[in-house]
């Protein structure tokens, strides 16, 4: 299966809170997060990992330029307005088979990861998204399913027994890059509207429960991340 990391983000936030180094490069108990992630996915059995970085961060290239030389690494360095415009870039690399997204920025326990990658590749044609029920994000997406946990919404706010949200990680069908290429002709922006946009396309999704997702937006969120990799 293929793998893709979003990693153009600017990381202004952190910047301007004192974190000197760029967002992938910010090392968790001495590892690089986009290192990490990197290695996951490797021991996921990844025939391609494709990943997205912006021009401003020279540092983050050479260190991606240094793996691939022993990695199946896809290096893309371009400035892109949102997520869902930097996902499109990555197009090329992940047209054939099934393949999972996250932002660089995402933490998850390894083990539940393994069993989400198992689960998706079993799957029939439906899309599989990572979901969890902590909620520490300042512009959380909330996600409602049916009984079976298919997913029926993508919501900015919280409809009433919702218990999700959405915790960027995203395993899907190559189909949906028909809908993403659409959503970039019709003129839409972020992630969210995307995911949206599928469900109205039809494409089936699935939503798989994480116990914690940790997102990496402030310095703060460094020491909390540190703590959470080492209880794992």
């Amino acid at each position: 299966m293929n793998y893709a990391i979003i990693a153009a983000g600017e990381g202004s936030r952190l910047a301007s809170e004192g974190v000197k180094y760029p967002k992938p490069l910010i090392p968790l108990n001495g590892v690089p997060i986009i290192e990490r992630l990197i290695g996951i996915f490797m021991r996921c059995h990844a025939k391609s990992i494709s990943i997205i970085t912006n021009s401003k961060q020279p540092q983050t290239v050479a260190l991606l330029r240094k793996l691939q030389k022993d990695l199946p690494l896809n290096i893309v360095v371009k400035d892109t307005p949102s997520s869902m415009h930097s996902l499109y870039e990555l197009i090329p690399y992940l047209r054939n088979d099934k393949f999972c997204l996250t932002t660089v920025d995402t933490l998850f326990c390894e083990e539940e990861f393994k069993e989400y990658i198992n689960t998706f590749i079993k799957s029939d044609n439906k899309g599989l998204m990572g979901v969890t029920d902590y909620i520490d994000d300042e512009k959380p997406l909330y996600v409602s399913t049916d009984n079976t946990m298919q997913i029926t919404g993508f919501h900015d706010t919280a409809p009433e027994h919702i218990k999700y949200i959405s915790g960027g990680i995203y395993c899907l069908p190559p189909e949906a890059l028909v809908t993403l290429e659409n959503c970039i002709k019709s003129g839409q922006s972020r992630m969210r509207n995307f995911q949206r946009q599928l469900i109205i396309d039809n494409i089936s999704l699935d939503a798989y429960p994480f116990g914690k997702i940790i997102d990496i937006d402030h310095a703060s969120d460094i020491e909390k991340a540190e703590k959470f990799i080492q209880q794992i």
